[in-house]
């Protein structure tokens, strides 16, 4: 792993060493602080190039052009929510994604299934344990957004989301987010429907470089990505852990994310 990842800047590779322990608690304090934290350059730019160059061919030849309407909920409607309320507005989203079976080989899926990956995501997210998902289509995804396209305004349905840019857009591309703008006590519709008229000054925006491990709690943080703007498309990739084993997709997730059951 060490041609892929700079593991003498982030010892993922040395768990209980006073390095591993020093970055573990440097992301902890990030998680509480921001709700997020980020490894910048944790891949080497030349693994970062040979990702790029395994997923781009899929990509252009059977990527899932997934298109969707929809509000930050990506519920069709919210028990005790008027239809009309303003935390309802519907956004676009739109990008291509592949999926880990479609790239079964590749470096991305090979760091995935890093035991030592899983294993430092646990310790700094405070879980005992971190599995891989146990589905073959949405364990590991990669999507592109080309000029135009973009990830809308939403909450997260699992606590947290690790993410790697693989490729950054020469402009747009920004990911903005308000961190505990809800709580699960507290849905704070209102708060959320002045986030979505840009009247909400706790709004915070990063903008990421190529090879950047980012690991997000997007449960009760509204987030988007700002769209690509340029000839060069913003590329992700999506790597999904469960405290519990043997998560899988329903037909129906599967249907709506990647257009496909098996």
């Amino acid at each position: 792993m060490q041609d892929i990842l700079d593991l003498d800047r982030y010892p993922l590779d040395r768990p209980g060493s006073p390095g591993w322990v020093a970055l573990v608690d440097r992301c902890k304090a990030g998680l509480a602080r921001d709700g997020m934290f980020n490894l910048d350059g944790l891949m080497r730019p030349e693994a970062v190039a040979q990702a790029v160059g395994e997923v781009t061919p899929v990509l252009d030849a059977d990527g899932f052009t997934h298109k969707r309407s929809h509000n930050v909920y990506f519920r069709k409607e919210i028990p005790g929510l008027a239809p009309d309320h303003p935390a309802l507005k519907r956004f676009e989203t739109s990008n291509q994604t592949i999926c880990a079976d479609q790239i079964p080989n590749s470096l991305l899926v090979r760091l995935y299934r890093w035991p030592e990956l899983a294993a430092f995501l646990a310790a700094a997210m405070e879980k005992p344990a971190l599995h891989l998902m146990d589905d073959p289509i949405a364990c590991a995804n990669v999507m592109r957004y080309t000029a135009g396209e973009a990830l809308n305004w939403h909450f997260d349905r699992s606590e947290f989301t690790t993410t790697l840019l693989l490729q950054a857009p020469r402009d747009g591309g920004a990911f903005e987010y308000r961190t505990a703008l809800r709580s699960d006590d507290d849905p704070n519709y209102d708060g959320v429907a002045r986030m979505l008229r840009g009247e909400d000054s706790e709004v915070r925006s990063i903008v990421a470089e190529a090879g950047t491990l980012n690991v997000f709690r997007g449960k009760n943080t509204a987030h988007r990505v700002t769209p690509a703007v340029g000839p060069v498309d913003r590329i992700i990739a999506v790597f999904s852990y469960y405290e519990t084993p043997g998560v899988r997709f329903s037909d129906e997730e599967r249907i709506g994310f990647y257009g496909r059951v098996a």
